[in-house]
């Protein structure tokens, strides 16, 4: 990986993807996902990505949530999978030019459960 990860995920930013470009490997994407523990490691289609669903108490707050990791993803050129239901969004990340994992996986990963905790917070 070519970024320092001296830095926590959640404040990092996208870099840049090419068609080819270069996944995580097995044991960068071990050492990656204990910095995003609610997360997992799903193999789909024979494409790895990253999972996480999130559990709202009503489909405003779900879509809310949703809003705002669209905005994320806007920001950063980086776009998940997500499904918007009542009271739950789940999250599909992983990178399509490479058909698989990144560190920029990681890092929106760790940006989304951001966005999820001062939702949290500004709800208490």
């Amino acid at each position: 990986m070519n970024k320092s990860l001296t830095r926590p995920l959640n404040k990092m930013t996208c870099e840049p993807c090419r068609f080819g470009g270069r996944r995580v490997t097995s044991a960068e994407a071990r050492d990656l996902i204990i910095k995003v523990p609610a997360w997992r490691r799903k193999t789909e289609k024979g494409v790895n990505k990253l999972i996480r669903e999130f559990n709202f108490i009503g489909f405003d707050d779900a879509f809310e949530f949703a809003g705002r990791i669209a905005e994320l993803a806007h920001e950063q050129d980086h776009h998940p999978t997500m499904l918007v239901e009542y009271g739950k969004v789940t999250i599909r990340w992983w990178t399509h030019k490479i058909n698989g994992l990144h560190l920029n996986d990681f890092i929106m990963a760790a940006r989304t459960d951001e966005i999820a905790r001062e939702m949290i917070d500004t709800r208490n």
